[in-house]
C-alpha cells in the first residue's frame, strides 16, 4: 500500500483513537487526527455531555453544525489523500459533501449498531465504503464487517488479586450475575462509577443504592487491563449488542481469564476443551462452576489466559483492522 496522507475523524471514546492513528502510523501513513466531540472549552464540554446523553429531539441543532464546522475545518487544514471516520453519526451533511466535492477516498467505521446511532440505513448507502463490528448491520448494507481490536501499545501492570473482576455499567442483569458468584463464595469485584461507593461517584450518578457486592470506582484503561490482567478470571457480560464489544479482545489481549456470556465467540476465540482461549458461560450455574474453578486452580486458568492473548497477538489487534480500512478505502 502507498502511504498517504489520512485525517483520522474519530469520537473520543476512552482515546480508542490513538490506537487506531497509531496502527496507521506503522503501517507507512502520515496521520492526522481531528477528535470531533473533543470540547475546546468548559462550555464546550457541557454541549459535549448535550449531544450524547440527550436525544436528538431535544438537542440544540447549533451544536451538530458546531462540531461539522469544525470537522470540515479540520479537512481543509491538513488537506488529506484519505479520510477515516469512525463512528461520524453527530457530523452532518454538509461534511460528507465536502468529501465528495473533494474526491477523498474514505472509509467510515461503526462500533456501535446502527440503531444505536443517529445514522438511517439511507443515509449510510451514501457515505461510501463502511466496515461495522455488527454482522447484521454489516449484511444488511452490504458492508464489511470488521470486529474492534485491542490496543497493543497501551502499557499496564498487572493489579494481583485473586477475585472474579467485572468493569463496566451496573446494570440489572450484570449486578444479578456478581451477587450470584458472592451468593456461592466465590470472590468478585466490581469497577465502575455507577458501582463505587464513594459519595461524589454515587451523586455524579445519581445511584442512591450502594453496590452490595466490593466494588472501586472509574478506572483508566490502563487501570482496567491491569485489572484483568491480575484477576483470576474477568467478565464480559454483553446486553442486547450483536457484535463484540472492546472488552471481549482487552481481556484475552492482557492475558485475563475472560468468561463470555456469548457462545458466537467461536468466530473468533476457540472455546472447546484443551484448547480454549476464553471460557463460554452461558447460565448462572455454569458461571459459577466456572468462576469458581477459575480461583481454585490458578495453573489451569494460566493456559487459558496464554492462549488467548497469543490469539489476540495474531489476529486481533488494531494493526490487523487496519489492513482492512487500507483495502476498503483503495
Amino acid at each position: 500500500m502507498t502511504p498517504r496522507r489520512v485525517l483520522l475523524v474519530s469520537p473520543g471514546f476512552h482515546g480508542y483513537w490513538r490506537a487506531i492513528a497509531a496502527a496507521l502510523q506503522d503501517r507507512g501513513h502520515t496521520v492526522d487526527t481531528h477528535v470531533y466531540d473533543a470540547p475546546p472549552s468548559l462550555p464546550g464540554r457541557i454541549a459535549n455531555k448535550l449531544l450524547h446523553d440527550l436525544p436528538d429531539a431535544v438537542t440544540p441543532a447549533r451544536l451538530h453544525a458546531r462540531l461539522t464546522e469544525r470537522a470540515i475545518a479540520a479537512v481543509r487544514a491538513h488537506a488529506p489523500q484519505v479520510v477515516v471516520v469512525v463512528k461520524g453519526d453527530l457530523l452532518q451533511d454538509s461534511f460528507w459533501h465536502l468529501l465528495d466535492e473533494l474526491r477523498l477516498p474514505r472509509v467510515t467505521w461503526l462500533y456501535d449498531e446502527v440503531r444505536r446511532t443517529r445514522y438511517t440505513l439511507e443515509a449510510l448507502a451514501g457515505l461510501g465504503p463502511l466496515a461495522t463490528y455488527s454482522r447484521t448491520d454489516a449484511q444488511a448494507l452490504g458492508a464489511t464487517h470488521l470486529p474492534l481490536g485491542f490496543d497493543r501499545r497501551t502499557t499496564y501492570t498487572p493489579r494481583r488479586e485473586s477475585v472474579v473482576t467485572f468493569i463496566g455499567a451496573r446494570y440489572p442483569a450484570r449486578e444479578t450475575a456478581l451477587h450470584g458468584l458472592d451468593d456461592a463464595g466465590v470472590p468478585v469485584r466490581a469497577y465502575g462509577r455507577d458501582w463505587s461507593r464513594g459519595l461524589g461517584d454515587r451523586l455524579h450518578t445519581h445511584t442512591l443504592r450502594a453496590a452490595r457486592v466490593p466494588s472501586g470506582g472509574q478506572l483508566s484503561r490502563s487501570q482496567a487491563y491491569g485489572v484483568m490482567a491480575g484477576s483470576a478470571a474477568t467478565l464480559n457480560l454483553h446486553g442486547d449488542q450483536d457484535g463484540f464489544t472492546m472488552r471481549t479482545f482487552e481481556a484475552a489481549g492482557v492475558g485475563g481469564v475472560q468468561l463470555i456470556d456469548r457462545s458466537d465467540v467461536r468466530d473468533l476465540y476457540e472455546v472447546d476443551g484443551a484448547a480454549g482461549e476464553v471460557l463460554v458461560v452461558t447460565s448462572p450455574e455454569e458461571l459459577r462452576e466456572v468462576a469458581g474453578r477459575c480461583v481454585r486452580e490458578p495453573r489451569w486458568a494460566d493456559g487459558i489466559r496464554a492462549r488467548g492473548r497469543a490469539r489476540t497477538f495474531a489476529e486481533h489487534t488494531f494493526d490487523h483492522r487496519a489492513t482492512v480500512l487500507e483495502s476498503l478505502w483503495a
